[in-house]
This record gives structure tokens, C-alpha cells and sequence, in this order.
């Protein structure tokens, strides 16, 4: 059965991979035509942009007042990304694990966008830096964990971590013991050159 799992987690990772090549392949077609038609593709984006009264018009009151909340997120994230770089700074080189590397996960490349005012563009920003942020933290938090504590869960874990089909089962102290060592220095799936 395990050989299966293992089988099965190769071919999810290789349809990773290939989506990944496929999303790649897009992007550069987009690009592509994106500088051929740029002056077209400019005005035809333009066209769509909603002016700044005009949204604060159609937009509902209470999610007009809504926004201080939403926006008060801005303090934890913050706290959180700056804790969690201070984090492991200092603690992986101690443990020797690759450092994740922040520019992977927060991605700012919607404010070009002419489609957008200048509210929208700002929304884009804050769910890019909070959406980053997350997934930051999830990265450094996978390796902590496999570091520390690479046991599965007795229960179904939803959406785990991709670091997560690499844990020992659990209850399995034998595969535990005699396997932590190896899996601690087991990141073989992060580019080197994050170290």
C-alpha cells in the first residue's frame, strides 16, 4: 500500500509540474501578445475601468463600512511577516533548513493593471501582501514541522502542506525513530539556492 501512496504522490507531482510548464507556456503566449498588441490592448483594458466616484457610487453602504475592518488586517500581517522572517533567520541555519524564500510567495504584479482604479489596485495589493503572507508562513511552518514533528495526523488533515505525504504514519514509532534524522536534512525539493 505504501509503495501506491508513493506511486500516486509521483504522478501528482509530476501533473504539478506539467500544469506549472502549461501555466508558464500561457503566461509567455500572454506576454507575447500583450507587447504586439500594447497600444491596442492598453486602450481595449481601459475601456473597462470603472472611475473612482462611479465604484464608490454602486458599491453598498455597508461594505463601504465594512473596510476599517478588512484593512486593520494590514497590523497582523505585518506582525506576522515580520516575525516569522526574524524567525527564520535565526532558527534555520541553527537547525539547517533551507530558508524559504519570501519574493516566492509575495507576488505584487496587478498594480499595472489599467482595468483598475485606484481602490481596486490597493485591494489587489493588501490580498497579494495578505494571501503571500499566508502562504509564507505556511512554507516556514512545513519545515518547522518536518523538522520537529514529520508524524501524520491520526485524522484526515484538509489541505495539508505539500511536505506533509513525506511524514512518518502515525502511531508508527519504529519509522519514527529510525527515519527522523534522514528526513530532517530530506530538502531535496527546495532550490538550493535559498540556503
Amino acid at each position: 500500500m505504501k509503495q501506491h501512496i508513493d506511486e500516486l504522490l509521483a504522478r501528482i507531482d509530476a501533473l504539478q509540474n506539467e500544469l506549472e510548464e502549461e501555466y508558464r507556456k500561457a503566461r509567455d503566449e500572454w506576454a507575447a501578445k500583450k507587447a504586439e498588441l500594447a497600444g491596442e490592448f492598453l486602450r481595449q483594458q481601459r475601456r473597462y475601468k470603472t472611475g473612482l466616484f462611479r465604484f464608490l457610487l454602486r458599491s453598498r453602504l455597508l461594505v463601504l463600512l465594512s473596510a476599517p475592518v478588512i484593512y486593520a488586517g494590514w497590523i497582523p500581517f505585518l506582525l506576522m511577516d515580520l516575525f516569522v522572517t526574524v524567525y527564520q533567520s535565526i532558527c534555520f541555519p541553527i537547525y539547517r533548513i533551507p530558508k524559504v524564500k519570501r519574493s516566492d510567495y509575495l507576488i505584487f504584479d496587478r498594480e499595472d493593471l489599467p482595468y483598475l482604479n485606484a481602490i481596486e489596485k490597493f485591494n489587489c495589493f493588501y490580498c497579494s501582501y495578505g494571501n503571500g503572507v499566508a502562504a509564507y508562513v505556511r512554507e516556514v511552518a512545513a519545515r518547522t514541522e518536518q523538522y520537529w514533528c514529520p508524524i501524520k495526523h491520526a485524522r484526515r488533515v484538509r489541505a495539508a502542506h505539500d511536505r506533509y505525504p513525506k511524514f512518518f504514519d502515525h502511531g508508527d514509532a519504529e519509522a519514527f525513530q529510525q527515519g527522523l534524522n534522514r528526513l530532517r536534512r530530506q530538502y531535496d525539493d527546495v532550490d538550493r539556492g535559498e540556503r
